[in-house]
């Protein structure tokens, strides 16, 4: 009964998105009225950042059951959206309450994968463990066609799509897809691996990469920080974000304030977390300047109830942080561009080994028989590479296939302090910090 009136609530209040291209000078203000859902604003600003706009601005409201966000956004060159093509995807899409009411449990997205195998695969860590995962592919006649791989913290996973290198369809056979399962898990638990490595094929239906890389991640504990040898690197304050938790008893909200370095789809990261994590976002503002960005949500549980224990308020502030570093791109940009052929992954990454290179995050993708292929490496220390080890490994993969871009924001640091608050005194009417009580901070 509770799931009929809600649905009758949704058809008597459909979705209303406005998008104007006038009232600002310098971005597009998409502003979405629905019936609110746990899960709805993640949603939206994933429809948004898989067009690969720009949330330069963010207001969050969602008191009362309604839900009512206005977004600024550019494309990635800083100009408004003027393509009616996409404008009319966006309206299209965010008006839709089976797009942005998913009933799939989990995962979210657009993208079938029927048409493909994918792979989601987690463990620890370690050099060369890309090269081995597609050199056991290309042996069974796998062929990639995309993939992402993400490490943080000493931990690593991936969700690879493949398919079969003869039929170009996805791998059907279970005694095929076993034997896949069997020898990639044996790469992934290595020597020490053993309780924490896995390999799962993804069930048929819609799944969203990046999604799924925060929830693999999520679930292996990545946020716990690696302690030893590696601490001073992981805690680096000065350009690692800066995540600080109060109680606004009186209006009976946890509030959540972030700020770290700007980069693409940052907002998305902070949400998919929260969201992973059972939190509802009630109200919030995103502001970013040209280096840094500055978030601020007012949360609950799902169950009503604020934060209320050490532990908790602890576990929050690591999980965003992890969830911040994840996607950060680190060390040097290597971008390959060629024909697409069955181990070609492999070769590639056989030469990054051979010249101690660690591979800290992937993007793989193929169109039209074309490979594009980004890596961000570093060296097996976490240093930036040479200039003399790049040119052996562009000497050998063919210095037309492969393209270098170094990362400034490798060794840049956030500014020092300055950062203008955007909490929500006026609304709540906290007129000073009295009435907020700190109770975590990570500066």
């Amino acid at each position: 009964m509770d799931d009929e009136y809600a649905k009758f609530i949704r058809r008597m209040n459909p979705p209303r998105v406005v998008i104007d291209n006038d009232s600002s000078e310098d971005a597009t203000i998409i502003q979405v009225d629905c019936v609110n859902e746990h899960g709805i604003l993640l949603q939206v600003i994933q429809i948004l950042t898989d067009l690969n706009l720009v949330i330069t601005k963010a207001y969050i409201s969602s008191d009362g059951g309604w839900f009512m966000d206005v977004f600024n956004v550019t494309d990635q060159v800083g100009n408004k959206v003027r393509d009616e093509e996409i404008i009319n995807y966006i309206q299209k899409t965010l008006e839709n309450d089976e797009v942005l009411l998913p009933s799939l449990r989990g995962t979210v997205g657009l993208v079938p994968s029927e048409d493909h195998t994918s792979i989601e695969l987690s463990g620890t860590d370690r050099p060369g463990l890309l090269s081995e995962v597609f050199a056991v592919l290309a042996d069974l006649h796998c062929n990639v066609v995309n993939a992402a791989i993400w490490t943080h913290n000493a931990r690593a996973a991936a969700v690879v799509h493949v398919v079969d290198d003869v039929t170009d369809c996805a791998i059907e056979d279970p005694k095929r897809l076993a034997t896949i399962k069997k020898l990639l898990h044996n790469v992934l638990k290595g020597n020490n691996d053993l309780k924490t490595a896995k390999m799962t094929l993804s069930p048929p239906g819609f799944t969203h990469r990046e999604r799924r890389l925060h929830q693999i991640m999520f679930a292996d504990r990545d946020y716990v920080k690696v302690r030893k040898g590696e601490q001073g690197k992981v805690e680096d304050l000065k350009s690692g974000p800066c995540i600080t938790v109060y109680d606004c008893s009186e209006k009976d909200y946890t509030v959540i304030t972030m700020r770290s370095r700007d980069r693409p789809k940052l907002l998305f990261d902070i949400v998919c977390t929260l969201t992973d994590m059972q939190y509802v976002v009630f109200h919030g503002v995103v502001h970013t300047g040209k280096m840094e960005a500055y978030q601020e949500f007012y949360i609950r549980h799902v169950d009503g109830l604020p934060i209320s224990s050490e532990a908790e308020r602890e576990r929050v502030i690591l999980c965003l942080e992890a969830a911040i570093e994840r996607r950060t791109s680190e060390g040097l940009e290597l971008e390959l561009g060629t024909e697409d052929r069955l181990g070609l992954l492999s070769d590639i990454t056989r030469i990054f080994r051979e010249n101690s290179l660690c591979i800290k995050r992937a993007e793989i993708s193929t169109e039209g028989g074309k490979a594009k292929d980004i890596f961000y490496v570093t060296d097996v220390t976490g240093n930036p590479v040479d200039q003399k080890t790049v040119d052996s490994i562009r000497e050998q993969v063919g210095p037309n296939m492969l393209h270098v871009k170094w990362n400034s924001c490798y060794s840049a640091k956030l500014p020092e302090e300055g950062t203008i608050s955007y909490l929500f005194g006026n609304l709540f009417k906290v007129r000073t910090l009295q009435n907020l009580k700190l109770i975590g901070s990570y500066t």
